[in-house]
């Protein structure tokens, strides 16, 4: 098996849901009128996601059951404990501290307080400095540019998200894909039984070009009824600095050929958006086993590719 891929070889030539759950309960002193905002140039010692760890507003927020940051709504018992509304779907409608029902009470007292506070982003310590209102906080975070980015092998579901730099590692001391230097590649792909497509096979390489890394996909799947494979490239970066790349692909043999140009799509799209969308080379498996020549037994692709920097 070849590393970074399944079942196809390439010749390179250039926590619990019951009902026990661990409450924090911590009594905390409110004195909104001196902590209700965090600046820029923050404090010495900082809590959760940058906040101020002294501060009791936000250890009011935290939910005692996931520990999380609660938005509304913010459900309380008769006895005054609050949880989240993820959280109180979980402990069933029993107060985790207290044990008494919670029925549908709101805390509308510690949303208001809420909406008054401005908050770091939860990267802050990844280069975010902005701040934010309490509410607008989460959806700034799903777009923030300096959130994490998920790992981009697509043989297994990883769950590794990091920096580029921390990924590149990942990827090669964990999953074993070949890193490679350059701009161009020429690639062989061979599979001894090119009729079994039920399962995706697949192969990853990473290149390192213009300083920056580049995932080439190689895989095949079923296309409606018909089995194809195809050959994508991904930018290990966001889509606005992918846009300053492209890429071209070319297979064939036998004075026939394709050929495919593109932008190299970023990671934060997912691998199987990517696929699905059909953004890259595509190859039919019938025309795929002609360039292999022979006996159409068995799949021999010659894959060839550039990268450039658009100016």
């Amino acid at each position: 098996m070849a590393p970074g891929g399944s079942a196809l070889k390439e010749v390179l030539e250039s926590n619990s849901t019951g009902m026990d759950y661990e409450v924090k309960t911590t009594k905390v002193e409110v004195n909104n009128s001196n902590n209700s905002k965090s600046t820029k140039s923050g404090g010495a010692g900082t809590g959760k996601y940058g906040m101020h760890s002294n501060n009791g507003v936000y250890e009011l927020l935290e939910c005692p059951v996931c520990t999380n940051l609660m938005y509304p709504p913010i459900h309380q018992c008769p006895n005054g404990h609050t949880l989240c509304s993820n959280c109180k779907a979980r402990v069933q409608n029993t107060c985790p501290t207290c044990r008494y029902e919670l029925g549908n009470i709101r805390c509308l007292a510690l949303e208001k307080v809420a909406e008054s506070l401005e908050v770091p982003c939860r990267y802050q310590s990844l280069g975010c400095h902005d701040i934010f209102p309490y509410y607008s906080k989460l959806k700034h975070e799903q777009h923030c540019r300096f959130r994490p980015y998920a790992c981009p092998y697509a043989g297994s579901e990883c769950s590794v998200t990091g920096d580029i730099t921390t990924l590149v590692v990942h990827l090669k001391d964990d999953h074993k894909v070949d890193m490679h230097d350059g701009c161009t590649f020429n690639h062989r792909y061979v599979k001894s039984n090119p009729h079994e497509v039920e399962n995706a096979t697949w192969m990853l390489t990473v290149f390192n070009c213009f300083g920056r890394q580049f995932c080439l996909h190689f895989e095949a799947f079923q296309l409606g009824m018909a089995p194809v494979y195809m050959a994508f490239l991904r930018f290990m970066g966001d889509e606005n600095e992918a846009k300053k790349f492209s890429y071209s692909l070319e297979v064939g043999a036998h004075g026939r050929k394709l050929t495919w140009q593109g932008i190299p799509r970023s990671i934060r799209d997912s691998h199987r958006k990517v696929r699905d969308s059909q953004d890259g080379l595509i190859i039919p498996r019938n025309l795929a086993l002609y360039f292999s020549g022979g006996d159409r037994q068995e799949l021999k692709l010659r894959v060839t590719g550039r990268i450039w920097k658009e100016e």
